[in-house]
């Protein structure tokens, strides 16, 4: 099945639910998520530039990153907006389903090499990433797509501008001709299509820094949080939901991950949650890859069930029965509900 478009212009568009119990997302199923039109960057006019304000380093040509050591990392990624369409009252944003996360191996070298070559002056507090992509956020007001990290995970070894995504050059949806992938935190930090890194003394304040990707109207945590970890998560992947089973021995297949700690545990109920079951898990590609699980299940008799996921990570995360609303529907980590019917 191909992706499943949610929006045509700006283009998103998600991996539909049967391909996520795969331990990597191909390419041509690996979600979309953008905010503005796809740019064109000629790979052999492309130029990264590196600023702190005061001075620039000269460009640097695609020839020159790919000369960095490489680095190649399988990490998952997933919209913050992830199950946006199921919050109520409904908030604005993409109609996001359960399908914006995928997971591959992306191929790039480590930022903090090219950090280190620039030199990171003593007076940054946070590294901005600004992307070739901009458009109107309202009438009349121009803005490219620039996120901002703080130093330490700039720094991390595992933070990549990348290249290629599972052994092929980036497509254009996924970040032509150079991304950043961040694992653990949701996509909006991988920014992708970059020209611009810049260090920053003050913490950015730009639109979708401090106006986007903020918890808002949250109960349980502070006003405004930054959107970055993200949320424990597990899904089912299959069967699908309203599909009819013959009465037997099914295998119930789905994906699990956190970007706190690993998955410790993944329970599925057959009954919508009045009781549980223990899945088994299945080894992760990576660290910063989702966790595939799957439980055996021969329901009694004929009828109608409500299959239902939930995971646990190592620092003692939970998925929640049901949603905290915020007003921007980021991070909606409530449980998956699966309806089915056996005959």
């Amino acid at each position: 099945m191909p992706l499943l478009t949610v929006e045509e212009r700006p283009f998103n568009a998600e991996t539909p639910l049967g391909d996520l119990s795969q331990a990597i997302t191909p390419a041509d199923l690996f979600f979309v998520r953008t905010h503005f039109d796809i740019p064109k960057l000629d790979p052999f006019e492309y130029r990264l530039a590196v600023e702190d304000g005061l001075r620039a380093v000269a460009p640097l040509t695609l020839s020159e990153i790919h000369a960095l050591p490489a680095r190649t990392i399988t990490a998952t990624l997933e919209c913050a907006g992830n199950g946006r369409m199921l919050l109520e009252p409904p908030v604005p944003g993409v109609r996001w389903g359960f399908g914006a996360a995928s997971t591959a191996r992306f191929t790039g070298a480590s930022l903090h090499h090219l950090l280190e070559r620039a030199g990171i002056p003593d007076s940054a507090a946070e590294i901005l990433f600004v992307g070739a992509d901009s458009g109107e956020v309202e009438p009349g007001r121009k803005v490219a797509f620039e996120r901002s990290l703080p130093v330490s995970w700039a720094r991390h070894p595992d933070t990549i501008l990348a290249w290629e995504l599972n052994g092929e050059p980036l497509a254009s949806p996924h970040g032509f001709p150079l991304r950043l992938v961040v694992p653990r935190w949701y996509a909006v930090a991988s920014v992708k299509w970059i020209t611009r890194i810049r260090f920053l003394k003050e913490p950015f304040q730009g639109h979708f820094q401090t106006e986007k990707y903020r918890y808002q109207s949250e109960s349980g945590i502070p006003e405004n949080s930054p959107v970055a970890a993200m949320r424990v998560r597990a899904l089912v992947s299959r069967p699908f939901h309203g599909e009819t089973l013959a009465l037997g021995r099914a295998e119930i297949r789905g994906v699990a991950w956190s970007g706190e700690a690993p998955i410790r545990d993944v329970e599925v109920s057959f009954d919508g949650g009045g009781s549980w079951q223990r899945a088994d898990l299945e080894r992760p590609s990576s660290e910063h890859s989702w966790t595939p699980w799957h439980i055996d299940w021969t329901p009694p008799s004929p009828g109608d069930y409500a299959i239902v996921s939930r995971a646990t990570d190592a620092a003692g995360n939970t998925q929640p029965p049901s949603q905290a609303w915020n007003a921007q529907g980021y991070g909606n980590n409530a449980v998956q509900r699966v309806d089915v019917r056996i005959r």
